[in-house]
Order: structure tokens, then C-alpha cells, then sequence
């Protein structure tokens, strides 16, 4: 993992256009965001959270390019207690690039003295709740529902 380039923007929108049209963030019928705007988000703020929190890109090292992101967000959690967040795009699926960027985000997370991680999964999304239980992630019981979009189920991790 690494900082965020402006020619990861194509990348990154990559992802937004292969997302489940369940997922709240996606490229929408307009065609927004577009890849200019998106450029920016990168440029501007490149780690695309305050100190200690962000999301890099994952990067093959034997091929170099980049496949998706990791890392820590404050999404519905807090700086605290932050949410691990990953995706990759779907050529990626199936080769461990999700569970070997995550346990390097989440070794980081503990030695910051973090007590705990959570991660929000939608129930159809049996993928990430594999990568989750790999880490040692269980169910905290906690569910926001959505009936639209699916529940988002509450995944723990105890530092």
C-alpha cells in the first residue's frame, strides 16, 4: 500500500462503477462522480482521512498496479474505534489481496493502542464477512437495518 496518485482516479472510479447497485456510493445515472472529480478527491486530500485514519490503494507487487484500497475510516464508528474498509476490484476477487492488506492494516490499528475495530457489512456480501472471520472479526449482534439495501451487519474485532 501507498499514497493515492492522481492517475489512480481511473482505478478508483473503476471500483465505483463495479459496485452492487445496492451500495450506497456509485456511479450514478448521470455519470457522476466523474473522473476529474474524483482525481480531486485523491490530489486534494490523498489520504482521504484525518492523521491515523485513511484509505491506500493496494498495489501488486509483482505486476505494480493498483487493485483496490484498505484501511481505516471513521465511517459509522468513531476515530476511537475506527472501521476497517477495503474493496477490490472484481478481477482481484479470490486471490487473499483483501485478507493480507487488511491484517496489515489491522497489526497497524493495534499498535496504535487501539482496543477495538469494528467493520459494517451488508448481509449479502458473504466475501467481506470471509475476509472478516479470517482476521478473528466476529458478529457483535448489532444490525442497522436497511430494507432497501440490505442490513448492514456489525462486525467486532477486540485489540
Amino acid at each position: 500500500m501507498r499514497l493515492w496518485q492522481p492517475a489512480d482516479a481511473e482505478v478508483y472510479r473503476g471500483l465505483w462503477l463495479e459496485r452492487d447497485h445496492r451500495a450506497v456510493r456509485r456511479v450514478g445515472a448521470d455519470g457522476r462522480p466523474r473522473l476529474e472529480e474524483m482525481r480531486g478527491w485523491l490530489t486534494e486530500n490523498p489520504r482521504a482521512a484525518v492523521e491515523g485514519l485513511g484509505l491506500l490503494p493496494i498495489v501488486r507487487r509483482r505486476e505494480g498496479d493498483v487493485i483496490g484500497y484498505c484501511g481505516l475510516t471513521v465511517g459509522q464508528a468513531s476515530f476511537e474505534e475506527p472501521e476497517i474498509a477495503y474493496e477490490l476490484a472484481k478481477h482481484a476477487h479470490g486471490f487473499g489481496y483483501a485478507t493480507e492488506a487488511a491484517q496489515a492494516v489491522l497489526e497497524a490499528a493495534v499498535a496504535t493502542g487501539r482496543k477495538r475495530l469494528w467493520a459494517t457489512v451488508r448481509e449479502w456480501n458473504a466475501p467481506s464477512f470471509r475476509v472478516l472471520e479470517k482476521l478473528g472479526f466476529h458478529n457483535s449482534g448489532r444490525v442497522t437495518p436497511d430494507p432497501h439495501r440490505g442490513d448492514s451487519i456489525w462486525m467486532t474485532y477486540e485489540c
